[in-house]
């Protein structure tokens, strides 16, 4: 599973069982219950993996922006089974890790238009597809290199 982490919006995806391809799932409002909601796709999904865009700027450096997606991802590490937190860790917990997202929403933006999305409803999927492109290129990376994706948080 993927999110794409915003100011206002989280886009959610996921992949096939296989981790072949990457599809969009829901754009869950930022706000009370959010996390909570991600915690419910997790379990719906059968997720076993979070993978969440960290933006960087061109030069690779993390400004404010990756510091406030660090901290929600550590509280949503915290809500998820096997968390230490959860007093279960029993080394069976869901794996979060956070991958470099550079260009997703541009991506995303891009291959929207191309598809003849106009204004409100390109903006209220382009969460869910840029999800679907931090997802995607994660799951090739892993499929070409056998490392997994990103940084463990």
């Amino acid at each position: 599973m993927a999110l794409d982490i915003g100011d206002a919006r989280i886009g959610v995806a996921s992949s096939d069982p296989h981790g072949i391809l990457a599809t969009p799932v829901e754009t869950v409002r930022v706000g009370p219950g959010d996390l909570d909601r991600i915690v419910s796709l997790v379990a719906e999904l059968d997720a076993f993996e979070i993978v969440i865009g960290l933006p960087r700027s061109l030069s690779g450096g993390e400004g404010p922006a990756a510091v406030k997606i660090r901290e929600t991802a550590a509280l949503l590490a915290a809500k998820l089974p096997g968390s230490p937190v959860q007093g279960t860790n029993s080394g069976e917990g869901i794996g979060v890790r956070l991958v470099d997202e550079r260009f997703t929403t541009v991506t995303a933006e891009r291959m929207l238009r191309e598809r003849g999305k106009k204004g409100s409803k390109r903006r209220a999927v382009v969460d869910q597809a840029a999800a679907v492109v931090i997802l995607q290129h994660a799951l090739d990376f892993e499929r070409e290199t056998g490392d997994p994706p990103g940084r463990p948080l």
